[in-house]
């Protein structure tokens, strides 16, 4: 079946979401491939001329932004091992996906792209309506930011082997059952032809 998946340039943007070097290292096996066809997604988009956002996870020295209330983010603030996880270069978002020249960078304290940061603002100012979601993990970040944008009636796409979980039987939940009931999921090689074949 001939995939009739279509994008308006000017009004999407592909949102790369904690793809942080040593949050890849761990969630993403093997890292290479999923590196490469995430690269792929960014290459294609960048070339098409859709906006690159590049989501981080990142903290002041001492985490003043995290709640001991909050239970993910509480056992960070608790560890010093899982803090070095979000600082230099392990913090860093991977170097074969960016930022390049123009990609633009928000960084959050909180599991959804959207929550506490200016990522609603800049998705108004560029007059945003489509959003082409992926990252790590998808149960984290990929699940909170789609729900939130399909509830601010943004289009949302989610490319499948571009997200990443260390719990399989729950990646595969929300990749073959929730989703498509909020969005469309592609492939990274779905996207890239769709871009190539406008």
């Amino acid at each position: 079946m001939e995939s009739q998946l279509s994008f308006d340039i000017p009004h999407t943007a592909v949102l790369a979401m904690d793809c942080q070097a040593g949050i890849v290292s761990i969630y993403a096996k093997p890292a290479n491939d999923f590196l490469a066809r995430a690269a792929s997604v960014l290459k294609a988009a960048r070339t098409a001329g859709i906006t690159v956002i590049h989501v981080q996870v990142g903290f002041r020295p001492g985490l003043p932004e995290v709640s001991n209330r909050n239970k993910l983010f509480a056992a960070i603030k608790s560890s010093p091992q899982h803090q070095s996880l979000f600082q230099g270069s392990s913090g860093a978002i991977h170097p074969e996906l960016g930022p390049e020249q123009g990609d633009i960078v928000v960084t959050k304290h909180r599991i959804s792209a959207f929550t506490g940061t200016d990522l609603g603002m800049i998705l108004r100012a560029k007059e945003i309506e489509t959003v082409v979601l992926f990252g790590i993990a998808t149960s984290g970040v990929v699940l909170s930011t789609l729900l939130e944008a399909v509830d601010a009636d943004y289009r949302a796409v989610v490319i499948a082997d571009c997200c990443a979980d260390t719990d399989v039987e729950l990646h595969n939940a929300l990749i073959q059952k929730l989703f498509p009931k909020r969005g469309e999921v592609v492939t990274a090689g779905e996207f890239v032809q769709a871009l190539a074949v406008r």
